[in-house]
Formats: structure tokens, C-alpha cells, sequence
């Protein structure tokens, strides 16, 4: 069992910089792959980046591609996403999802078994 955490959400202006953190608990932390995800009012949860095991691989949505940054440090069990040049449309609740394979670095959301509570994240024009 995994249980994870978010934070670092807030309201930023357009154009700003947020960095989300998502601390994980359990030892196996390491060999997990780890995903974003958000959902906007209104909208479905959608995929924002992923991380393989290692962090050697990484995959982006095409609306984040170039502004967001996923990372993680696993000796401190925690992923990132650092968003950068952030837009209005970019507001939403945003989620960090764990797999039980670390060589997942996909945008399904069936892959994932463990999920946090969120973190909102709000954008003013």
C-alpha cells in the first residue's frame, strides 16, 4: 500500500511559477513509476507527466510540453512537477499517481493504483 501526498499548490498569477511536491510513503517509493494528473472544473481528470523508476524517462502532455518538469528524489520519496510560464487554463485540482511498474511512463489512467487527495492550483488572467 502506498499513500500519497500532495502540496504546493496556491494561486499564482499568469505567467508564473508553481512547484508541486508529492511525498510518498513506503519503502518501495524507488521503483515506481509516478504520474501527474489534474482536472479542471467541469472537465475529466486528465494526464499532465509522468516519471519512470529511475527518472530516466519522462513524458509529457502536449498543453505542458516545454513548461512543466517532472522529477523525483526517491531517497526522499518524493516526486516534483515544476511549472513554469503558468496559463488561466492551467487552473484544476491536481493529482500525483503511483504504478507498481516503474517502467510505466504513460498517461492511462487505469495504470495507476494509488492516488492522492489532490492539490489545487489556481491561475488569475
Amino acid at each position: 500500500q502506498v499513500q500519497l501526498v500532495e502540496s504546493g499548490g496556491g494561486l499564482v498569477q499568469a505567467g508564473g511559477s508553481l512547484r508541486l511536491s508529492c511525498a510518498a510513503s513506503g519503502r518501495t517509493f524507488s521503483s515506481y513509476g509516478m504520474g501527474w494528473f489534474r482536472q479542471a472544473p467541469g472537465k475529466e481528470r486528465e494526464f499532465v507527466a509522468a516519471i519512470s523508476w529511475s527518472g530516466g524517462n519522462t513524458y509529457y502532455a502536449a498543453s505542458v510540453a516545454g513548461r512543466f518538469t517532472i522529477s523525483r528524489d526517491n531517497a526522499k520519496n518524493t516526486v516534483y512537477l515544476q511549472m513554469n510560464s503558468l496559463k488561466p487554463e492551467d487552473t484544476a485540482v491536481y493529482y500525483c499517481a503511483a504504478t507498481v511498474d516503474g517502467t510505466v511512463v504513460a498517461g492511462t489512467e487505469y495504470l495507476y493504483a494509488y492516488w492522492g487527495q489532490g492539490t489545487q492550483v489556481t491561475v488569475s488572467s
